[in-house]
């Protein structure tokens, strides 16, 4: 296995509407910014991957426009996967790993502020008998939280306060779109209140991936990449046990999570439910500080969150600021799949 670091991350400020900015708009100085920081030109980089939807734009193959913001010329060699960017970033690392690059450069956006996005999320859904019943993502989240409440995990006070938490360290995050003392608010979806629920939002972020010794060229202290693993939950929501969530556990245990224990965790929970689950499946103690960055709950722009969650591990490892990280991203209702890296520092590694 090649050692491969992320080595730069950048993202966008991440805000309610961005009518006036398409997504090339959006993207163009995350670009430059991210490369910006390793010295790194677009024709220097070996291979290049995004992560986006279409049903956000609302028209096939948007992703090809966002490539404008790229530059396909000279020719690169490039890919695309219809989900988060955490997937785009797992897609170039094994890329990586085959030799047939030593650089790449990962990116994800999402505009969410043109529709629905509770109506466009049930197309995720098993299309025969769940679909059809239009159940939103609010709705379905709702179940898990009244499942976790029945089975005694939490209370409603209890998910208030890790709305509270995350989005108070929000205030340090000049990227972040909620922060602060936002109020529970009433219900949206019994049991969940508007403070237990992600904004909406528009955003984009990018890393940049390199091996071995080009990342310690790049950077001076990279973010290696120790594990990483992504597993899936049956489609069916009537089979799960929506209080549990196995396939992180899984994706985890396979990234090494569980081989010695991280200081960090960035949890790609939009809902407050859904870190309950996670804290459980990934048996995170109050000694891991948890979404130091206010996590979805203060930006959740569809497509990208997940990629900024392993960005924002990376970039506190940049710091100094941990030498072992592990970060989650998640797709799908009640944390239907998810995504699992462990991040560690130079120190960690030698």
């Amino acid at each position: 296995m090649r050692d491969v670091a992320i080595v730069a991350f950048a993202q966008s400020v991440h805000r309610r509407r961005t009518d006036e900015l398409s997504e090339v708009d959006l993207l163009m100085p995350v670009l430059h910014e991210v490369l910006g920081a390793t010295g790194l030109k677009a024709n220097e980089i070996g291979f290049t991957c995004s992560g986006s939807a279409d049903y956000l734009a609302g028209r096939a193959f948007s992703f090809t426009m966002a490539l404008d913001g790229v530059g396909a010329h000279p020719p690169i060699s490039e890919s695309h996967v219809e989900m988060d960017g955490a997937w785009a970033l797992y897609e170039a690392w094994v890329k990586i790993q085959t030799g047939e690059a030593d650089t790449a450069l990962v990116y994800s956006y999402g505009k969410s502020s043109p529709g629905r996005v509770r109506d466009v999320l049930t197309r995720q859904l098993d299309p025969y008998y769940l679909a059809p019943l239009w159940p939103d993502s609010v709705a379905l989240a709702a179940l898990q939280a009244q499942a976790l409440i029945d089975a005694g995990d939490t209370d409603e006070g209890a998910l208030a306060e890790i709305g509270a938490r995350n989005r108070t360290a929000a205030v340090d995050n000049p990227y972040a779109q909620l922060t602060g003392d936002v109020p529970a608010g009433g219900h949206l979806v019994h049991p969940l209140r508007t403070g237990d629920c992600p904004p909406i939002g528009d955003g984009a972020a990018a890393v940049v991936l390199a091996a071995g010794d080009t990342a310690r060229a790049l950077c001076e202290r990279p973010a290696w990449i120790r594990g990483i693993d992504h597993r899936i939950e049956a489609h069916s929501l009537g089979v799960r046990d929506l209080t549990d969530s196995p396939s992180a556990r899984l994706a985890a245990e396979h990234a090494g999570a569980f081989e010695r224990p991280v200081d960090t965790a960035e949890l790609h929970a939009p809902f407050t439910s859904q870190e309950v689950v996670l804290r459980k499946a990934l048996g995170l103690g109050d000694e891991v500080r948890v979404n130091p960055s206010g996590g979805a709950l203060a930006a959740n722009p569809i497509m990208a969150a997940g990629l900024i969650r392993l960005g924002e591990a990376a970039a506190r490892i940049h710091r100094g600021e941990s030498d072992r990280a592990l970060a989650h991203a998640t797709s799908g209702p009640c944390l239907q799949q998810n995504l699992v890296a462990v991040l560690e520092g130079e120190s960690a590694h030698a």
